[in-house]
């Protein structure tokens, strides 16, 4: 059992970590909500600041740098508004690389792309149309169809009928066995019982830039969800990189670090950038 500590900022840790990138690649992922934008009670109003995409434009100028959510990739994209990163959507069920910038670093000069869960779209659909239909009458639940994935939201529902509305979406799915049913921050992860995950699109996107093998890669990952541990475990495996836990509150986690809050990860993100910068000044 992980003990649930309270682990180091990595804003008071910086120097360490840049220390243990000496003579190593950063590549950069980032979770979306809770990690760039605030959590809002409006999941379709989660919008990052101008200030945050600027810091996010300014690590992606120096670091392959990838958005690893949730959300479908669409929806992320409109967000963000950045061309030069990687899209990692539907829990990276759904991959798309850059349209412009880093193609140097990839694999001859093939576009980034991958979505394991193709298959499963048809029957994502169907019981997008089913849940709709069945929680239209729970006041304050929404259904988001992520593409390869669907999320029940619950944040605006009223406490004494959550398990209700669980017991209501775990009757939809039983007749679904190749999907499976996961918690997130108030929202239930409806997804293809395949083995992939966020953890999965981080191996593959080190893979796509050429850094499977490599010990010569020092992946960053910052993400505040239950899903984003599976990344976390992966670097813990990997014993390479750093998993950035986005919390308040001391959790149970397999990340390294701690930052309280987008705003910290803003903070950091700007510090990246500017080391990197002032190390190619050779200040």
């Amino acid at each position: 059992m992980l003990k649930q500590i309270r682990h180091p900022s990595a804003l008071n840790m910086f120097e360490d970590i840049m220390n243990a990138s000496k003579g190593k690649d950063i590549v950069v992922f980032l979770d979306y909500d809770g990690t760039l934008s605030p959590i809002v009670e409006d999941p379709d109003r989660a919008f990052m600041t101008n200030e945050m995409r600027e810091a996010v434009r300014d690590v992606a100028k120096f670091f392959p740098t990838a958005i690893v959510s949730g959300r479908c990739r669409a929806k992320v994209y409109n967000f963000v508004k950045l061309s030069e990163l990687y899209y990692a959507g539907s829990h990276g069920m759904d991959i798309l690389g850059p349209t412009k910038g880093h193609k140097k670093q990839r694999k001859g000069n093939q576009s980034v792309f991958c979505q394991p869960a193709r298959e499963f779209l048809p029957m994502i659909d169907e019981v997008n149309k089913i849940l709709l239909e069945k929680i239209k009458f729970v006041p304050g639940a929404k259904v988001e169809n992520n593409k390869f994935c669907l999320s029940v939201h619950f944040r605006c529902v009223d406490e004494k009928i959550w398990g209700e509305l669980a017991e209501q979406v775990k009757e939809v799915i039983k007749d679904y066995p190749k999907l499976r049913l996961s918690q997130g921050r108030k929202v239930l992860e409806i997804r293809p019982a395949i083995k992939w995950d966020k953890g999965n699109a981080l191996e593959f996107l080190l893979e796509s830039l050429g850094y499977d093998k490599s010990d010569n890669v020092l992946p960053i990952y910052i993400g505040d969800d239950r899903t984003d541990e599976d990344a976390f475990k992966v670097l813990r495996k990997r014993g390479q990189g750093f998993g950035i836990l986005v919390s308040k509150s001391p959790k149970e986690t397999n990340a390294s670090y701690s930052l309280q809050e987008p705003s910290e990860v803003m903070y950091f993100l700007k510090r990246l950038a500017e080391w990197k910068k002032s190390s190619l000044l050779g200040h």
